[in-house]
């Protein structure tokens, strides 16, 4: 069942966060890239992402429950100017995938954004990550770009 975020669900959210977003995570594709350049790890980077959404926005943060136990979120932002809606975050536990939670899920977010008077929905995803790719389009999103991104250490940047 779907419902709204509630505080004490954060820990499980970063739990769920560093599991499914394991291979398609930035963060970690820059430390495998440059390896551990920080005191923090990308698990942790990448975590922090749900306090973020959570501080930002935990009115528009959706959980699924079953048994009690959350399984999996999405996560949105509002963007009044602009009526961009965004979806910073989803993820279900590989166990459960497949099984029409995320569509749930996705479905909690949409309504969200229009009920806030957000006209466009944004997602994105990285080109590894088989399961946003077939399940984006599968919801109504269409591609609209490509992007690239770059990193590199700053002790060897050339300018």
């Amino acid at each position: 069942m779907v419902r709204t975020y509630r505080p004490e669900d954060l820990e499980t959210l970063r739990k769920i966060t560093v599991i499914c977003f394991d291979g398609i995570s930035i963060d970690q594709h820059i430390e495998t890239a440059f390896g551990k350049f920080s005191d923090t790890t990308w698990q942790e980077r990448k975590a922090s992402h749900i306090d973020n959404d959570a501080e930002a926005h935990s009115e528009g943060l959706f959980v699924y429950e079953v048994d009690k136990e959350v399984i999996g979120y999405i996560t949105t932002r509002i963007d009044r100017h602009t009526r961009v809606g965004g979806i910073p975050n989803l993820a279900v536990l590989p166990g459960h995938q497949g099984k029409g939670i995320g569509k749930a899920l996705m479905k909690a977010a949409l309504n969200h954004l229009e009920e806030q008077g957000m006209v466009v929905a944004r997602i994105e995803t990285l080109d590894n990550n088989d399961v946003g790719i077939q399940f984006y389009p599968r919801t109504g999103f269409v591609e609209v770009a490509r992007q690239i991104h770059y990193a590199m250490p700053l002790k060897d940047r050339k300018l």
